[in-house]
């Protein structure tokens, strides 16, 4: 079965990056992983001074809004960069949070889909037809949360006596 996911107040909304998550990458605070994500496209960039209003943003829509104004110039890599950029907070959101990363596990090897029906790069868009990239993220990141429990579990019984 797949598990759908979009709007933060829909089952496993906890997903999306507008979700009330916290997380902190490199010493910084973000109120959540759309406002450092949208941030993030102007490191390094001539519009690097929007940075600090995107994170100061009220709402992740008010930081979304800003990082996808077209009156400021993003990075030069930020195609080839955004994923990462993106794994990284989705990553940090899980490890800090443990109640949504239990919800995270429990979908056990469901496929997870973003079900935005504008977004075609991150989501599954209207058609589901869209590259579902934060989906792929979310089920990656879960493997690898799997994988360190594992390895942790099997640490500790080598390590007793």
């Amino acid at each position: 079965m797949t598990i759908y996911f979009y709007k933060v107040w829909q089952p496993y909304g906890c997903f999306s990056n507008f979700s009330p998550h916290c997380i902190e990458i490199d010493g910084t605070h973000w109120p959540t992983v759309e406002h450092y994500y949208q941030a993030q496209k102007f490191v390094g960039s001539p519009d690097a001074v929007i940075i600090p209003f995107i994170h100061a943003a009220s709402t992740p829509e008010e930081a979304a809004a800003l990082g996808r104004c077209s009156n400021y110039q993003i990075r030069p890599d930020w195609d080839l960069v955004k994923i990462t950029v993106m794994r990284a907070a989705v990553f940090k959101k899980f490890m800090t949070h443990p109640e949504i990363r239990q919800i995270l596990l429990v979908t056990g090897d469901e496929m997870l889909v973003e079900d935005s029906p504008r977004d075609y790069f991150w989501g599954c868009g209207l058609d589901k037809s869209g590259e579902n990239n934060l989906g792929k993220i979310l089920m990656s990141v879960r493997t690898e949360i799997r994988q360190m429990i594992s390895y942790s579990v099997i640490s500790r019984k080598e390590l007793s006596p």
